[in-house]
């Protein structure tokens, strides 16, 4: 058993360097990209987007630090340039946290009706995925540091995958069920949540489903528009302090797929 789940390990680690599935019945992929970890596994790993806006950034630290937790942290090219954030990004990389990208410009691969339907071409894809490794190198962040690659907007389709193992990348993105998501929306959207109740939406999901919240990629905002006052990331301690208390080990996307 233990040769067993080695060889699964070992093997997955390499495919995955290339941008290949990992050869494992318990993780969940779509459309070519790994959207969930180990399901029978009590892990998970908290996700936080940038683009825009980072002012949750210091708090969210806070918290993690506090808690010990590492987390995953993918940014645009916009995000890592933007001097405001130099700060913040330099603390997140030192804390040992998972710093990747998220495009340089937060493009919009495909269309949100036809998903098949490219909006960019591969050299435009390359070419800008290219740039926001490049800026992440001002911070010492290189490609065989952050393998791990998140579309930006969570949109994709089988193209960006095999686009994305082309260049020795492996595409993710966040495991549905839950609204942590929503986090960026504004009272004057039609699909507005509050923090409130995207939080009861993940607490529900885990009690009302056989796997809990195993292998999930939970994804949440570092930041966003300054109309939308009600910060879900103020929900993070009570959140981390209530899956410690279930039993679940909070990981860097790294750890938990690797199982390192």
């Amino acid at each position: 058993m233990r040769k067993s789940l080695f060889y699964v390990i070992f093997i997955g680690s390499i495919l995955a360097g290339k941008g290949q599935e990992l050869p494992s019945e318990n993780f969940s992929y779509l459309k070519g990209a790994l959207v969930r970890g180990d399901s029978t596994r009590a892990a998970l790993s908290l996700i936080f987007t940038g683009d825009q806006f980072g002012d949750g950034a210091n708090y969210i630290r806070k918290i993690l630090k506090r808690e010990q937790v590492l987390a995953s942290f993918f940014f645009t090219g916009n995000f890592y340039s933007n001097p405001k954030f130099t700060r913040i990004i330099k603390k997140l990389h030192g804390d040992g946290h998972y710093l990747g990208a998220h495009s340089n410009k937060h493009l919009l691969y495909c269309d949100w009706v036809q998903r098949d339907s490219l909006l960019v071409s591969k050299q435009e894809f390359t070419q800008d995925l290219l740039e926001n490794y490049g800026k992440m190198k001002e911070f010492n962040i290189g490609k065989e540091d952050a393998r791990y690659f998140l579309p930006p907007y969570e949109w994709y389709n089988d193209s960006i995958a095999k686009w994305t193992g082309d260049m020795g990348l492996k595409l993710v993105n966040m495991t549905h069920g839950t609204l942590s998501h929503a986090d960026y929306t504004t009272p004057d959207m039609k699909n507005y949540k509050s923090s409130d109740e995207i939080f009861q939406s993940i607490i529900k999901f885990e009690e009302q489903n056989k796997t809990g919240l195993n292998g999930f990629l939970l994804l949440m905002h570092i930041g966003t528009d300054t109309s939308r006052t009600d910060k879900l990331y103020h929900y993070l301690g009570p959140l981390i302090k209530h899956l410690k208390k279930k039993g679940y080990q909070l990981q860097h996307i790294e750890s938990l797929v690797e199982g390192n």
